[in-house]
């Protein structure tokens, strides 16, 4: 690529030969990035120098992102390591975090040292069920039980056409769930390493097919909202989306007076009156401090889809004094959408962190990366939420802010 080929191809557009999405039909997917940049800069006036600097070839995000014109650089960290005694990842791990906010990886640490007090948190993978609910419409609630009652009796059909169109994915349910004339069918998939949204996508297309030339119902849309993704929901927190998590740890009480700064009793009623009472009150999905904060980082560190964050966050922390007077605390994440092969996680630097936690790509067996993932969110959340819920038992969170918030 040269300078000059950039400005080619940018003047091309502005003379209405080309448009923005035809530049890499033309030109490497560098070159393309440049004459955007260099069209974006003579509009706005903005220098986009430091965006241009990027450190892979722009073709490496062909399948990610259209009219690329650079890449957002977000500050790497780690925090641990931290040992972990996970169904499907263990021994002692550092974890991948990428954010702007100051004094996070701080405090997730702070709780990964007290895990590390305690001999490491456990962590579980509870259920793995990607899910994708379409809509369909019949004449009326008469026709709406006898699809629910086909759907049931007919799940093994429905299965056949769905795994047809994947070698990984495989139909675990088809629910029916009936609102007047319009019936949701929830099918849910195990989709091994793979966040498996497109994957269930496909495979509930072709199982609708199956539906509409056995039935008299007629499909409206393939995503129906029951499903339900990128949106806050109860039937994620109830009945779970991608995997169910949890992790936790017993933490001893001189370990939470010398590292934590505070007590069991105090961090239980903080969880309690918080986490519990507090978000009651305020009708929310997640009975957490900041569950989204670790969710959200380690997102972004090893190419998860950050809008998934919204359940993510779906979480409830528990936190009680045991009959020994040490603190057991829990996390528990009923809809977390992860996955080591596809999507952001073929990009270099998110495959670099997946590689610091040795889980890129497809596990052995299948689906046991995934999972790995999964536990490792887990424990970076419960690292959090225990260094949050301490600081505000020993009411120190804003002086921390204050110096580590800058």
């Amino acid at each position: 690529m040269t300078d000059t080929d950039a400005e080619e191809l940018a003047e091309r557009v502005r003379d209405g030969d080309l448009r923005l999405y035809e530049l890499e039909e033309h030109a490497d997917a560098d070159t393309a990035a440049a004459a955007r940049r260099l069209l974006v800069e003579d509009h706005s006036g903005a220098d986009l120098s430091t965006s241009g600097d990027y450190g892979f070839p722009a073709e490496a995000a062909d399948a990610n992102i259209e009219n690329m014109l650079g890449a957002i650089q977000i500050p790497l960290g780690v925090v641990g390591p931290v040992a972990i005694d996970g169904g499907a990842i263990s021994g002692e791990h550092y974890l991948p975090m990428a954010t702007t906010e100051g004094a996070l990886l701080a405090s997730v640490n702070r709780g990964c040292a007290a895990l590390n007090t305690a001999g490491g948190a456990g962590a579980r993978v509870l259920k793995n069920r990607m899910t994708r609910a379409p809509a369909f419409r019949v004449a009326d609630v008469a026709e709406a039980e006898a699809l629910s009652s086909w759907v049931r009796d007919n799940t093994e059909a429905l299965r056949e056409a769905a795994e047809s169109t994947t070698s990984h994915g495989e139909l675990k349910e088809a629910t029916p769930y009936v609102v007047g004339n319009t019936v949701f069918v929830r099918f849910a998939y195990d989709t091994k390493d793979a966040m498996g949204m497109n994957m269930a996508t496909i495979a509930t297309e072709e199982a609708c097919d199956v539906i509409e030339s056995e039935t008299s119902a007629s499909l409206v849309a393939l995503s129906g909202n029951l499903c339900t993704d990128k949106k806050p929901a109860a039937i994620n927190a109830v009945e779970g989306r991608g995997r169910t998590v949890a992790a936790d740890v017993t933490i001893p009480r001189e370990t939470v007076r010398e590292t934590l700064k505070t007590t069991p009793e105090a961090v239980a009623e903080v969880n309690t009156r918080k986490n519990l009472v507090g978000s009651a009150k305020a009708g929310s999905l997640g009975f957490n401090a900041h569950v989204a904060n670790s969710v959200a980082a380690m997102f972004l560190a090893t190419g998860q889809d950050a809008a998934q964050v919204v359940e993510g966050a779906n979480a409830i922390t528990t936190a009680e004094v045991d009959g020994d007077g040490d603190l057991y605390v829990s996390v528990t994440i009923a809809s977390l959408e992860v996955g080591t092969v596809g999507g952001g996680t073929k990009l270099p630097t998110q495959s670099e962190a997946l590689d610091v936690l040795g889980i890129a790509g497809g596990g052995d067996p299948a689906g046991s990366n995934a999972d790995a993932l999964a536990e490792a969110v887990a424990v970076a959340a419960l690292a959090g939420e225990l260094s949050l819920l301490s600081a505000l038992a020993s009411r120190n969170l804003s002086s921390a802010h204050a110096s580590l918030g800058r």
